[in-house]
């Protein structure tokens, strides 16, 4: 068994779309990033790049690189993936805390929740997504960003 512990934060920017595990949710403000700036699926990542020893989001993904330039996440999902296969590893379990002051994610975590365990090929038991408040405090509890914690433990495969 190998866990890893993820974390993402961005800032918040009108005009931006809010992209959460893959889903958009309607908001006038939107995570500021190279990419789609999804703080949920960069923080899983991560979090499965430390399971696997192999550094961070930063490392394999640069915002230095033009070709991450707006680039939806699930790219860096399906690359990590690849990563846990050829190492014949699977996901045992996904964790999650999102904390976003807005949009009140209650009504969207089923949907966020099916979304990212189709995007890493995990049953629905395999995922758990939680959304808090910052309760007023600072940047986050202003709603001026969004952050995500993750942790992922991978098992070894069989045979």
């Amino acid at each position: 068994m190998r866990v890893g512990i993820g974390y993402d934060i961005h800032a918040l920017k009108p005009g931006r779309r809010f992209i959460l595990g893959g889903i958009t949710i309607p908001f006038p403000k939107g995570p500021l990033g190279h990419s789609d700036g999804d703080v949920l699926f960069h923080a899983i990542v991560d979090a499965a790049l430390g399971a696997l020893g192999e550094g961070d989001i930063g490392d394999h993904f640069p915002d230095s690189d033009p070709k991450y330039r707006n680039a939806a996440s699930a790219l860096f999902v399906k690359k990590v993936c690849e990563k846990i296969k050829r190492r014949r590893l699977k996901i045992a379990h996904i964790d999650t805390t999102v904390i976003a002051q807005k949009p009140r994610l209650g009504g969207f975590k089923p949907a966020i929740r099916k979304s990212v365990a189709r995007a890493f090929s995990v049953s629905l038991s395999q995922v758990n997504i939680k959304a808090k408040t910052h309760e007023g405090l600072d940047a986050l509890g202003k709603n001026r960003a969004v952050a995500c914690l993750a942790v992922v433990s991978l098992k070894g495969l069989r045979g």
